[in-house]
């Protein structure tokens, strides 16, 4: 029989295995390929409008066609995990999003828009898996240094795709543009097939996952807090990374290569932002400030670079923006996982609640915001909706709740949930 000590040790020596470096290397490919997907069409979208000779609303579509698809997989996706095995899902999951590549051969809209569709279920079920890989292949020292470094360079990829998706569509096509961004995303899964491993952890043995378990997880208080404010401001990074290169071409006098590097600050600055929320994870014990300081950058970032027609003045605000935007995702994505009662197969449904959440407002965001334009002349209104909600994730910092994390290993939800500090 063994005793806790005993699968602590071995857990441990599991832990220290040198192939999680390669595994570690691997999952920050997943979050590159992920972001590289995330960015390209929104700089596009005005070549893209006047090509396939498209409303706004509908070429944002392509755009937000990803999302919704992200959201109808999200919670289902967490039970096809747990069924179907984290090898196999990363390796479909990431094929799928390389199907992005076939984008320089796809003929009319209709096909652009299933590209993006695949694409989008590809990113959902790779997004879906890397949470669990993590919590099989690291442990909890190791675990916020992971976090942190796969924004990094989902942060990069992102900024990569915004930034040289115009210039690349000079030199080839915009659809070309789209196509290489696909590409480095199946070369990415080809190395997975060929490297990628994943194990069994003592935290899942013996549990058949159900539904229930689900609602469970969901059930907790802080995991709701988490998901709802970090979701609504990851909707309005939706709608402003969609339009605001448009909305800089249209009424800020900006060209679009100019409009494109703008918003490109956005993610850039996450790059930075998530080293310095990384950095402080572990050093600050008052984890709600966390949520309540980067909850207003964000909101007053995002109202002066919707609202503010001096150029200087706009790259700050879209500064501040990105700062708040980004600098508490590793704290977001690491305390989930730190809770008493987590393990690989739950954090899936942590992960899945997230993608349902924010890929429904996701898609409607930019949908909404590319009406307004078409409906009322400008795309204000329609970035403030977006814009006042984000101001939940304040509420989510103050209304998390207090105490630490409870030592016991089998302590459930409704007990383990206070970790804010």
């Amino acid at each position: 029989m063994k005793t806790s000590t005993n699968v602590d040790i071995s857990k441990d020596a599991e832990m220290n295995s040198p192939y999680r470096f390669v595994i570690g290397g691997l999952i920050l490919a997943a979050h590159l390929s992920m972001g590289l997907s995330f960015g390209p069409t929104s700089p596009l979208l005005p070549v893209i409008i006047e090509d396939y000779e498209i409303t706004r609303a509908a070429a944002s579509l392509l755009r937000a066609l990803p999302s919704i698809t992200m959201a109808a997989i999200g919670l289902p996706g967490s039970i096809i995990v747990n069924r179907l095995g984290l090898r196999r899902v990363i390796t479909v999951g990431w094929f799928l999003l390389g199907t992005l590549a076939l984008s320089s051969f796809a003929p009319d809209f209709r096909t652009m828009l299933l590209v993006r569709f695949v694409s989008g279920l590809g990113s959902a079920l790779l997004g879906l898996s890397t949470r669990p890989l993590t919590m099989q292949w690291f442990g909890d020292r190791e675990m916020s240094t992971i976090n942190s470094l796969r924004l990094v360079v989902m942060s990069l990829g992102i900024t990569l795709s915004v930034s040289f998706a115009v210039p690349l569509s000079r030199a080839m096509s915009w659809q070309g543009a789209l196509g290489t961004f696909g590409g480095i995303g199946l070369l990415g899964a080809i190395v997975w097939s060929i490297f990628g491993q994943t194990r069994p952890d003592s935290r899942d043995a013996g549990t058949a996952f159900s539904l229930g378990d689900a609602w469970g997880v969901l059930r907790d208080r802080t995991i709701f807090l988490l998901v709802v404010g970090d979701s609504l401001v990851f909707i309005l990074y939706a709608a402003l990374t969609s339009w605001l290169p448009s909305h800089f071409f249209e009424f800020r006098d900006m060209s679009l290569d100019q409009a494109g590097y703008v918003t490109g600050l956005l993610p850039f600055v996450g790059i930075f932002a998530v080293v310095v929320g990384g950095f402080l994870t572990p050093r600050v014990k008052a984890k709600r400030l966390f949520f309540i300081i980067p909850g207003i950058l964000v909101g007053l970032g995002s109202f002066a670079s919707i609202l503010a027609d001096n150029v200087a003045v706009i790259q700050a605000s879209v500064i501040i923006l990105g700062i708040g935007t980004w600098i508490y995702q590793p704290i977001f994505l690491t305390l989930p996982m730190q809770l008493p009662w987590m393990t690989p197969r739950k954090i899936t449904v942590v992960g899945g609640a997230s993608l349902t959440v924010a890929g429904f407002g996701m898609f409607l965001s930019p949908v909404v915001v590319g009406a307004s334009r078409d409906l009322y002349g400008s795309y204000v209104p329609g970035f403030l909706i977006w814009a006042v909600l984000a101001w939940a994730l304040v509420a989510t910092g103050v209304l998390l709740p207090r105490g630490g994390v409870q030592s016991t290993s089998d302590c459930r939800p409704a007990a383990c949930g206070r970790v804010a500090g």
